[in-house]
């Protein structure tokens, strides 16, 4: 390493992870986690109680939306609203533009749920004027599925925009915010969606292992008997909640704790305004400083979304992925490889507990590594 600088760290002295989940937690996140609980006991049952009513405020739908837990990860909550509530003789619409979109095809396809897709590039938004087209044509239509910000590329979803046409044409909406949910306003007062799914371990700055859908109530209970399994059955489950607070299986314990405390601190920060305007920071230090460097947005600032940032893989021959990967973990930072099909390129999240001065120092160490390289992006630039 040639810089003489310390490599950076959390307050835990981990590296910082700039990713999009699982993300770099604060130190007290960690901490409830050094404790056992057990499931059945009192005081969890608060803990967790707590969690399940405060969630519905995030997207202010606390009196027509309800909380249902998944264990696992965010995929399990995603698959569980899908196979919940599109029922056997239903058949969903899907918006495509990377692989969440493409994930939720193949859940409906394993669940034999009928479906057709809307798909554009991974750089670009549902075209609202096809959707409406598909759903004209085709009756059998019952649900459409969108996700609020696609992780592949960094892309900002128009799910108000959606919705509304949704609504308009007599539709159910299915929203996998997995990546938003925290950060990027949903107004369940102003946006018409049966349920949204997101997890623990993304915005709200938890741990993993525990995914959750916001059902709106009267919708959650037409889904009974549409689920295709006993674990992911979003009925069977909020039933056994709601009578006796506790799960059908297992919970993860300690990811509840932590993601009880991390609730705490999202709203001491201000909740979605709050904690959506530091990333917003993040990503605007982020790309502009990437940008001086002579890097590359694969999307301009209009569908950016301050999660993900994907960014172009130089054309320098001299530019290694795995090199500038492994030079910049050496250094506390790891970043995540792209995942686009039409591009090479790499992402850099800006969520987690990041803040501006970490986000100028990664900026900086990047310059670092690139002079350690021998690239020049900022001549060719």
């Amino acid at each position: 390493m040639s810089s003489s600088r310390r490599p950076a760290q959390s307050v835990t002295g981990d590296p910082l992870l700039l990713t999009p989940g699982p993300l770099t937690t604060s130190k007290s996140v960690k901490e409830v986690m050094v404790h056992d609980w057990g499931s059945r006991d009192a005081a969890f049952i608060a803990i967790n109680k707590a969690v399940l009513e405060g969630l519905p405020k995030i997207i202010h739908g606390e009196d027509e939306f309800v909380t249902v837990p998944m264990q696992g990860s965010g995929t399990f909550a995603v698959e569980a609203m899908l196979t919940s509530f599109v029922p056997r003789s239903g058949k969903a619409l899907v918006l495509v533009n990377g692989a969440y979109g493409l994930r939720a095809k193949k859940i409906l396809d394993v669940a034999g749920r009928a479906n057709v897709v809307h798909e554009t590039a991974e750089d670009t938004p549902p075209d609202l004027a096809e959707i409406e087209r598909i759903l004209s044509a085709d009756s059998a239509i019952t649900h459409v599925f969108a996700v609020h910000c696609e992780t592949t590329s960094g892309i900002r979803n128009p799910v108000e925009a959606v919705a509304a046409l949704v609504k308009r044409l007599g539709r159910r909406l299915l929203i996998d915010a997995m990546s938003a949910f925290g950060a990027l306003p949903l107004d369940a007062r102003e946006v018409a969606f049966d349920a949204v799914a997101a997890s623990s371990n993304k915005c709200i700055q938890g741990v993993p292992g525990l995914g959750f859908v916001l059902a709106r109530k009267s919708a959650l209970q037409e889904t009974q008997g549409n689920a295709t399994t006993l674990v992911l059955d979003l009925y069977d489950q909020h039933q056994a909640i709601s009578k006796t607070g506790q799960y059908r299986f297992t919970p993860p314990i300690h990811v509840i704790v932590a993601f009880h405390q991390a609730l705490q601190e999202f709203w001491t920060e201000g909740g979605v305004d709050g904690r959506g305007e530091r990333y917003a920071d993040n990503a605007r230090i982020l790309i502009d400083g990437m940008k001086r460097l002579g890097f590359q947005t694969l999307l301009p600032a209009a569908r950016q979304a301050p999660i993900i940032v994907t960014f172009r893989m130089p054309e320098d021959d001299r530019f290694v992925f795995q090199r500038f990967y492994d030079a910049l973990k050496d250094r506390g930072y790891v970043i995540y490889p792209g995942k686009l099909t039409v591009a090479d390129s790499f992402r850099i999240g800006c969520i987690g507990d990041l803040h501006a001065q970490d986000m100028t120092a990664f900026v900086a160490t990047v310059g670092e590594v690139l002079d350690e390289m021998g690239v020049g992006l900022k001549t060719a630039a």
